[in-house]
C-alpha cells in the first residue's frame, strides 16, 4: 500500500467514483500501526523487525457467498472478523501476532465510506485482541465481488512453535473460547436474518443479533483468546491449533498429526451448552490445545478429555472419541459445502 497525499473526498462517494488513490489517503491514516515495523505503508514493501530471527505467517480469505453476506455484517464487522480470523492463527502456534497484510477487492459502486468503517474494524480489534498489533501494507483493488484477504505475521519471542503432531499419550485436552457458538448464531440468520423468500435481509439480521446477541456476535465478531496462545506455549503445550472447523475436524487433525487417539469428555461437552454444535459447529476460533498431566492449564483453558495410545479398539490408527466412540467423521465447516452457498 502507498499512501498518496490527500485529497478531499466527498464521504457519499464510491471507489469508481474517486479512484483509489483518493481511496487509500482516506484509509491509511485508520489503520493501526505496528510496533514491529521498521518501515510501514508508504513504500514498495514493510520491513518488520525479527528479533527472533523467525517469525510466524498465515494467510486466510473472506469472499461474500461462502464466508460472509453484506447483509448481515456491517463493514466494522468485516474489519473485525478479517483481522480476528488471523490473529487467532498465529496464537495457536504460541507467538505473539505483530502485523497484518490487507488486500481488499470491491465492487467500484463501494462506498469509501465502508471501507473507512472496514479500517475502523480491523483497527479495534487489533487494538482489542493483540496489542501493538497493526497493518503494515496491503492492497486495493476492483471486483464485481467483496473478496478480502489477510496475511498475518507473529513473534515467536524465543519459543519453539507448538505444532499439532506434539500431542503425547496422558496429556490433557483443554479449550479456551466457546464450542458451537458461532455455528449457532449462524444457524439464527439462516432462520431469523431472512426475508420471506429465504434471502439475508439486514433488517431481520439486526432483530437475530438484538435477540440473541452472543451467538449471533460470536458469528459476525468473534472474540479469539489471542494471549492465551503465548499463555499455553509458555505452559507447556505439546499440541495446539484454531478451532475453526469444529471441534470433531480439528481435533483430528491433531490426532492425525501427532499419531494419536483423542478422547472428548460428553460432560464436559453438554457443559458447553450449545449441543452437538459444540463437537461439529465451525467458525469459533478457540484454542484446541494439549498439556503434559501435571500442568496447571493457563488462562481461560478448561479441560474437556485426554489423549490416549492408538489401539486395535480403534482400528489401530489415530481418532476422535467422546467417552470411548469414535465420532463420525462428517460435520464441521466446509465453505464448498451446499448449505454455504446460500444467495443473496
Amino acid at each position: 500500500m502507498t499512501a498518496p497525499e490527500p485529497d478531499p473526498v466527498d464521504p457519499v462517494d464510491t471507489l469508481g467514483a474517486v479512484g483509489e488513490l483518493a481511496a487509500l489517503a482516506r484509509i491509511i491514516p485508520r489503520l493501526p500501526a505496528s510496533e514491529a515495523a521498521v518501515l510501514g505503508p508508504g513504500d514498495d514493501a514493510a520491513v518488520l523487525a525479527a528479533p527472533d530471527g523467525r517469525y510466524v505467517v498465515t494467510t486466510d480469505m473472506m469472499i461474500h457467498g461462502p464466508d460472509f453476506r453484506r447483509a448481515w455484517s456491517s463493514p466494522h464487522d468485516l474489519g473485525w472478523k478479517a483481522a480476528a480470523t488471523n490473529l487467532s492463527d498465529v496464537a495457536a502456534m504460541g507467538a505473539r501476532p505483530t502485523s497484518l497484510v490487507v488486500a481488499l477487492a470491491a465492487p467500484a459502486e463501494t462506498p469509501v465510506a465502508d471501507l473507512e468503517a472496514f479500517a475502523d474494524g480491523l483497527a479495534e480489534a487489533c487494538a482489542t485482541l493483540a496489542p501493538g498489533c497493526g497493518v503494515v501494507g496491503g492492497d486495493l483493488s476492483v471486483s464485481h465481488t467483496l473478496t478480502i484477504a489477510v496475511t498475518a505475521f507473529g513473534d515467536l519471542e524465543g519459543r519453539e512453535p507448538v505444532r499439532r503432531d506434539g500431542a503425547r499419550p496422558g496429556d490433557v485436552v483443554a479449550v479456551s473460547g466457546p464450542l458451537g457458538l458461532a455455528a449457532q448464531g449462524l444457524a439464527l440468520l439462516f432462520e431469523l436474518g431472512v426475508d420471506s423468500t429465504g434471502a439475508p435481509d439486514a433488517a431481520a439480521a439486526a432483530r437475530a443479533r438484538a435477540e440473541h446477541p452472543l451467538p449471533v456476535a460470536a458469528q459476525l465478531t468473534p472474540h479469539p483468546p489471542i494471549a492465551d496462545g503465548v499463555a499455553a506455549a509458555l505452559a507447556g503445550a505439546t499440541a495446539m491449533l484454531d478451532l475453526s472447523d469444529g471441534l470433531a475436524l480439528d481435533a483430528r487433525r491433531v490426532a492425525r498429526a501427532s499419531g494419536v487417539v483423542i478422547d472428548l469428555d460428553a460432560r464436559a461437552l453438554a457443559e458447553e451448552g450449545t449441543g452437538p454444535l459444540a463437537l461439529t459447529g465451525g467458525e469459533d476460533h478457540s484454542l484446541l490445545a494439549t498439556f503434559p498431566p501435571h500442568v496447571a492449564l493457563p488462562g481461560g483453558f478448561r479441560a474437556i478429555g485426554v489423549v490416549a495410545a492408538v489401539d486395535d479398539r480403534h482400528g489401530g490408527r489415530p481418532a476422535v472419541l467422546v467417552d470411548g466412540h469414535v465420532v463420525d467423521e462428517r460435520g464441521g465447516w466446509d465453505p464448498f459445502a451446499e448449505w454455504s452457498g446460500l444467495a443473496d
